[in-house]
Parts: C-alpha cells; sequence; structure tokens
C-alpha cells in the first residue's frame, strides 16, 4: 500500500527518522521491513546493475559523485541516515543509469579527444533508466512479446527518449548529465555549446550563472516566460498566449524529431510509448507530438488518445502499422524488484 505524508525535516537524518516513526506507529515494529531500496541517479562506468550496499559500493558511488555532484552525495546522505535508523536491514542501491549501459560506444562517446572520456569519464549515460526499463519491459506484456524493441517516451520535468533494441537501451537522449536532449520543464535540452562561451563574453555571466540558467531557468519556463508546468502552459496557450504556444510548439516538435532519428537508429518498431506526468496525462501533447507521423506508421486514434489519461492502454488506430501505447511509469516498483532480487541472492551465497 502507499501512505502519504507531509513532513518537515531539515536533512536526510531527520526525514529517516520519521519513517522510522511511522512504521512503529502503523506496524508497531519494522518488522515488516525487509530491506530498503535506493534510486542512485549516477552510476557512471562502475554499475552496471542493482547491487548491496556496501563499504566498497559507497566509494563508488562517491566517485561518481564529480558526475552528479548535487544528487550522488545527497543520496549517500539517505544510504546513512537509513543505516542509523535500520541498523539491521540490507540497503540496495539501484543506478538510474544502469539500464543505458547496453548503448554501444558509437552512441555513447562525443566526438571529443578520446582521453576525456579515458581519463575523465566524459561521455553519454542516460537517465530515467528505471522508468525506461518499466514501460518497456510492460509493453512487451501488452504486445505479448517475450521482449520490446521500439522507442520509449519519458516526458515530465525531466523527459528523455530511449531507443531499445530487444529489451535493451542502444541511444537515449539524455547525456553526460540530465542536461542533455529534448526540451524540458526548466531544462533547455540540446543547445549550441558555443551558447556558454557567447554568454560569458557577451553578458559576463560566470559559470555558476550559466549552469543555472541552462538547467533552471530555461525549457518550457524560459520560453514561455510563465510556468515549467504543461497544464499552465495548455491552457495559456488555449487563451491566446503566444509564447506559451512558442513553447508547446518547440517541446514537440523536439520530441517528435527525436522520434524519427530513434526510428532510424532501430530500424523496425514494434511500438511507441508515452510515459512521466506529462506522457501519460496530455493528450494534446501527444497529439502534437505525433501530427504528420502517418507516414512512419504512427497513426493516432483521436477518441482512444482522449480517453486515456493516467491509464494504460493503446491510443494507435486499429490499423496503424505501429502501435502507440501509454503506460503509467512505476519507478518504485522497478527499485523493489531489483531490492528483493538482490537481497535474495545474497542470502542464497549465505
Amino acid at each position: 500500500e502507499e501512505e502519504r505524508r507531509a513532513v518537515v525535516a531539515e536533512d536526510h537524518a531527520e526525514a529517516m527518522q520519521r519513517v522510522h516513526e511511522f512504521l512503529i506507529e502503523v506496524c508497531g515494529d519494522v518488522g515488516a521491513v525487509e530491506a530498503i531500496g535506493h534510486r542512485i541517479v549516477h552510476g557512471g562506468e562502475r554499475f552496471f546493475t542493482a547491487e548491496l550496499v556496501t563499504p566498497v559500493v559507497e566509494e563508488g558511488i562517491e566517485a561518481c559523485a564529480a558526475l552528479a555532484p548535487l544528487h550522488n552525495m545527497a543520496h549517500l546522505a539517505g544510504i546513512r541516515a537509513a543505516r542509523a535508523y535500520f541498523p539491521e536491514l540490507q540497503q540496495v542501491v539501484v543506478f538510474d543509469t544502469a539500464f543505458h549501459q547496453t548503448m554501444p560506444e558509437r552512441a555513447f562517446l562525443y566526438a571529443l579527444p578520446y582521453a576525456l572520456y579515458k581519463e575523465e569519464g566524459i561521455r553519454r549515460y542516460g537517465f530515467h533508466g528505471t522508468s525506461h526499463k518499466y514501460v518497456s519491459q510492460r509493453a512487451a506484456e501488452l504486445l505479448q512479446r517475450e521482449t520490446f524493441t521500439g522507442i520509449t517516451c519519458h516526458l515530465g520535468n525531466g523527459s528523455s527518449l530511449a531507443a531499445i533494441r530487444e529489451g535493451r537501451s542502444v541511444d537515449t537522449t539524455m547525456g553526460l548529465t540530465p542536461l542533455e536532449g529534448v526540451a524540458m520543464g526548466t531544462r533547455s535540452g540540446d543547445i549550441d555549446p558555443t551558447v556558454v562561451f557567447h554568454l560569458a563574453r557577451r553578458r559576463g555571466m560566470g559559470i555558476e550563472q550559466i549552469e543555472r540558467l541552462l538547467n533552471q531557468e530555461s525549457g518550457l519556463l524560459g520560453l514561455s516566460g510563465r510556468s515549467k508546468d504543461m497544464r499552465s502552459i495548455e491552457a495559456a496557450a488555449i487563451d491566446g498566449d503566444k509564447r506559451a504556444q512558442l513553447a508547446l510548439e518547440v517541446f514537440t516538435y523536439r520530441v517528435r524529431k527525436y522520434i524519427g532519428a530513434y526510428m532510424a537508429v532501430l530500424g523496425r518498431i514494434d511500438a511507441m510509448v508515452f510515459t512521466g506526468g506529462i506522457g501519460e496525462n496530455s493528450p494534446a501533447t501527444r497529439r502534437r507530438i505525433l501530427q504528420d507521423m502517418e507516414g512512419l506508421g504512427l497513426q493516432l486514434d483521436s477518441v482512444r488518445n482522449r480517453a486515456h489519461v493516467g491509464q494504460e492502454g493503446e491510443i494507435s488506430t486499429f490499423g496503424s502499422r505501429v502501435k502507440i501505447l501509454v503506460v503509467p511509469t512505476n519507478e518504485e516498483l522497478v527499485i523493489a524488484r531489483e531490492t528483493l532480487e538482490v537481497i535474495q541472492v545474497s542470502q542464497e551465497r549465505s
């Protein structure tokens, strides 16, 4: 079951204390809990699968912090807080980048001096791995296939697409960090790197200012000047707000362009899947993305599209060569499943 409570906490330790208190209040003890699973944003090239937390694994997460300084150190704080309040429980880490570690070199390498990859780990890693993994597996079940070949579109405040061949990621839109790819709620997505130099020279902006601009002040928010929330932007666009309309056009155009690119990468696809807050709940955005794509076999059924808001199902026409699906993501379930698998293997070995 799921229960939500508002918690005010100064840090991870205090937040974990609230979780501990809640379990005591509801269950009488914490005996019903078998393990704790954590989502870790960046595993670099060190982690390809979920791992049982050990001192060596913690060191590895910290070593990857240079690639995600705001995230990985916070994850470690969460792990240590959990250990303090649940010392008897095993902990497992599930990496957001792991699902994309099957990408070939041609997809993950940047055209930079090769030494920067070998010495600094500068390459494309991809994110939203738990989401892309879940929806691709669920799509295979819905299509009654052993594995899924197609495109998964995780569209929300953070957005990414993945090209998946026989259940394995072969390309994805995010790169070294979650900034690369399509436009997002506050992230710019793909830009010419020279924009950074231009802003530094012409506006005298420092590295931190530019980083904040690209990550927190761009995307739908920057284009619309109004909001990062797609619902607000769609409402404003209907009311005639030109910048809101422009934000929608840029967002949907970028997604549509990557769909076309990934169809070329894969050659043949079983289906295309929408997920994430926008992908699951905005029929209008899905319609804009798929406009004029009938020639590629993507035929959207307008009635089915409008009927599927936040619910699983097919939204393509009955004659569409390529199935179009809506699959609500469930990253927590992936974390729970992988945590269970890891502790079962650990118990068998011991």
